[in-house]
């Protein structure tokens, strides 16, 4: 039987499965792209989209390298943050803490994705869109994917860049700890009576975290992390904005929804293995944070800028040795970052007798020690 060869093949044309193909075929590999859907690219100026992402400093430079950082227009810049705790706790912190122009960019994602696949259109690699994989096979020698359509791809490495509930993870029969946080991310753009100016704001409640995050103009999205979602999506557009408003303490008067609100379940996800022969998972398919540092895509991103620079000079991209180095390298980064998260959110949601005050004092005493909000402000853009 004959299988059109690759040297990859990447399921998945999200940001990180598009930004790992255009990285890989800059590189010179024969890439193949498989992407369900069809990427949009037309009429972006034309509303906004709710799903967005706080794209760090290394990120943005591993995207700019390939020429896929979108125009400035409709990216917002986070100068500086502003935590509150549920008692009376603050920190605040500025890109200057951590001697950076910016703590992070907040970019939506259908801006950050047409700009990827402008660039991935002349880059080489192959786009085979609307198109869905029905099967998977491995041998030592190379990956076999065969698609609904009848027709067949082998590569020497196939990547998983489905998502959090991915297709290759599940083919392969990697077994994954999925952790329920009984919660969902209600995400909705509003625009502001006030300026924002580049102040990401954060509110911990107890129950539920909100997070402002400053828009290109003067904008917000809002990330609101609760159990009781849809009592948020079945109000009307000028409920909706006046409940967040007054949740924010009017800090920015007056909001008017300018995107309806969505919510998506939050799960921490830890397969026991990112890499099989000659198959690897990258983004959300080989873990998922929760969203309250904002680091699933820059997590993510990693992934790719990672396995392209292993795979940029290798013989042969399924090496399983090379995979190997690859899941050990992201292994401690990803491992602290869902350590982390899940450790603040935790330590906010508990209810022992003290522990408000304690992780209220906390948060202050670090607001006002200089060198430790420094080193706190670093950690934040690390990605």
């Amino acid at each position: 039987m004959r299988y059109d060869k690759y040297q990859a093949v990447i399921v998945g044309g999200g940001l990180v499965g598009a930004s790992l193909a255009l990285a890989l075929a800059r590189a010179g590999k024969r890439v193949a792209l498989l992407e369900a859907g069809e990427p949009a690219v037309e009429g972006l100026e034309q509303g906004w989209d709710a799903r967005i992402y706080a794209v760090s400093p290394a990120n943005r430079r591993f995207l700019e390298g390939m020429d896929a950082w979108p125009d400035m227009q409709r990216i917002g810049t986070i100068e500086s943050m502003d935590v509150r705790g549920d008692a009376g706790g603050r920190i605040a912190f500025s890109a200057r803490d951590a001697d950076a122009d910016a703590l992070a960019w907040i970019a939506e994602n259908r801006w950050l994705l047409a700009s990827l696949w402008a660039q991935l259109r002349d880059s080489g690699a192959e786009l085979i869109t609307g198109a869905r994989a029905q099967s998977l096979a491995t041998t030592p020698g190379e990956a076999r994917l065969t698609l609904e359509d009848g027709r067949e791809l082998a590569a020497e490495l196939l990547v998983g860049a489905d998502g959090a509930n991915s297709w290759v993870r599940g083919e392969l029969g990697l077994q994954a700890s999925v952790k329920p946080y009984g919660q969902s991310g209600v995400v909705a753009n509003f625009a502001c009576e006030r300026p924002h100016q580049g102040v990401a704001r954060q509110w911990f409640f107890g129950d539920s975290i909100l997070a402002w995050l400053p828009m290109a103009g003067n904008r917000i999205s809002m990330v609101w992390s609760t159990p009781d979602s849809q009592s948020l999506l079945r109000l009307s557009p000028e409920a909706l904005s006046e409940r967040v408003a007054v949740a924010g303490g009017r800090q920015l008067g007056e909001l008017e929804a300018i995107t309806p609100a969505a919510a998506f379940p939050l799960r921490l996800i830890q397969p026991e293995a990112v890499a099989a022969e000659r198959v690897v998972l990258i983004g959300d398919a080989a873990h998922t944070v929760h969203p309250l540092a904002g680091q699933g895509v820059n997590l993510g991103f990693q992934d790719a800028a990672q396995l392209a620079g292993l795979l940029a000079s290798a013989p042969d991209c399924g090496d399983w040795m090379l995979l190997r180095r690859y899941q050990r390298q992201r292994r401690e980064a990803v491992a602290a970052m869902q350590l982390g998260c899940d450790g603040l959110y935790r330590l906010f949601h508990a209810k022992l007798p003290g522990l408000s005050w304690l992780r209220n004092t906390g948060l202050s005493l670090t607001n006002c020690l200089t060198p430790l909000k420094r080193q706190f402000a670093k950690q934040a853009i690390g990605y």
